[in-house]
């Protein structure tokens, strides 16, 4: 146990030989924490929309083994996003750093002989498998469904995929990334301002971090149902599927109404204020529902009970509708995001800062809640500081016992001290490009 940080566990907080419910034999090394210890997930996917659910359960005390290619690992992914140089001078991207803390990073060939075989040793110690490919990948390498649950018929395999495990043949094998399933799925159509401007993505890659959060879910649903039946099964996630899952009655206005729902910016449609402001200094968000628009009325000035501003409130476009808007954003523009938030908040009026990096790191109820923190990073050699563990747990709270590690950092401890491979046999297996 080289690799683990002495200064942020020392060794009692591991407990030796604990078994998970399904009794695979002695755990990884991981201390005991969190709603999930105990629960064991292989993860062979590359990018985001997987491997990010892995990281979470990793979180919250699962045991993680994240497979990469042998080499340079999940070399896109590992160096894209806001790369900094590490010790050695090559690039490592600060998002690979936040999002694969606590996991065991190994490589393998799933391709060779001899990594189908180290493959199946794993999937036989392991609750879930979640991968991230086209339709067929692993089939072709004599990993199907089938072949996997009969090595260990409790599994759980969870598949991510763009467009799913079946459905249209002219589908199944397009590539697709969090851009083109936001298309897809509809999401891009609903965001952005009115025609002719272009819609808009949701950023940061949020198509991918919502199908990771079905991934998740859905495994751990799979999981529970193992555990009651015995019996595993296989989940599919199409990425276009879990983002069309959030558009609320979007389809349903479709099939019942006729209605295609279009852009419209920020502002609501019915009633006002719901839109964006600026103030002197920044941006403000101001959402008053229902009676709450008598509220705003007094902040600025207005009185509610007249006719011309009762018509305001829910007829945008009239007359009235535009002379309240000009009104408010001119309040607005004479004060401060925080007079604004404050006067606003004061008079029970939901009213909210929009927020930079900057803003956050300063702000007070982010500070209380504790809600960034610092690691050791194995990969830089020294503390970072980043985003937390979220949600919080009252009796199991999720921690960071360590950051990310480099490519194949754990060939030794998962495939040697925990397959049990003799240290000749992996050095044979790393010579031949198998680990």
């Amino acid at each position: 146990m080289a690799f683990l940080n002495a200064s942020l566990y020392s060794m009692e907080h591991f407990k030796p030989e604990r078994l998970p419910m399904d009794s695979n034999g002695p755990s990884l090394p991981v201390p005991e924490f969190g709603p999930l210890q105990g629960v064991r997930i292989l993860s062979t996917g590359s990018m985001i929309a997987q491997p990010f659910a892995a990281g979470l359960a990793a979180e919250m005390g699962a045991q993680v083994i994240q497979v990469e290619r042998p080499g340079g690992g999940d070399f896109m992914w590992r160096r894209l996003d806001f790369p900094v140089d590490g010790p050695d001078g090559n690039p490592i991207a600060l998002g690979w750093m936040q999002d694969h803390r606590n996991t065991f990073h190994i490589t393998l060939d799933l391709s060779s002989d001899e990594g189908k075989e180290l493959f199946l040793g794993l999937v036989k110690k392991v609750d879930i498998w979640m991968e991230s490919s086209k339709p067929g990948v692993y089939a072709q390498w004599g990993l199907d469904d089938e072949t996997v649950l009969k090595a260990n018929p409790r599994l759980v395999i969870t598949h991510v995929s763009g467009y799913g495990q079946e459905g249209h043949p002219d589908y199944l094998g397009r590539a697709s990334y969090d851009f083109i399933a936001q298309g897809f799925a509809g999401l891009m159509h609903l965001n952005g301002f009115p025609e002719p401007e272009p819609p808009l993505r949701m950023v940061p890659s949020m198509g991918d971090f919502i199908s990771a959060l079905f991934c998740l879910w859905s495994s751990l649903a799979g999981y529970i149902s193992a555990q009651n039946t015995g019996r595993g099964q296989a989940v599919d996630v199409a990425m276009h599927e879990a983002i069309h899952r959030l558009l609320g009655g979007t389809m349903m206005a479709h099939f019942e109404r006729g209605l295609v729902r279009t852009r419209g910016g920020n502002r609501a449609t019915a009633f006002q204020p719901y839109d964006v402001y600026k103030a002197s200094d920044g941006w403000v968000i101001i959402a008053a529902i229902g009676n709450v628009f008598d509220r705003v009325c007094h902040v600025i000035g207005l009185d509610p009970s007249e006719e011309k501003w009762r018509v305001a409130h829910v007829d945008i476009e009239s007359p009235e509708g535009i002379e309240f808007d000009a009104l408010l954003r001119g309040w607005v523009e004479g004060r401060t995001v925080d007079e604004t938030v404050e006067a606003m908040n004061e008079a029970r009026v939901a009213c909210g800062p929009i927020m930079t990096a900057g803003d956050i790191a300063q702000d007070p109820h982010y500070q209380a809640r504790n809600a960034h923190i610092e690691w050791e990073d194995l990969q830089l050699g020294r503390k970072v500081k980043g985003t937390g563990v979220v949600p919080k747990f009252s009796g199991t709270p999720g921690e960071i016992w360590r950051g990310s590690v480099p490519a194949g950092h754990d060939n030794q401890t998962v495939f040697g001290d925990w397959l049990g491979a003799a240290s000749e046999t992996l050095d044979a297996l790393k010579a031949k490009g198998v680990i």
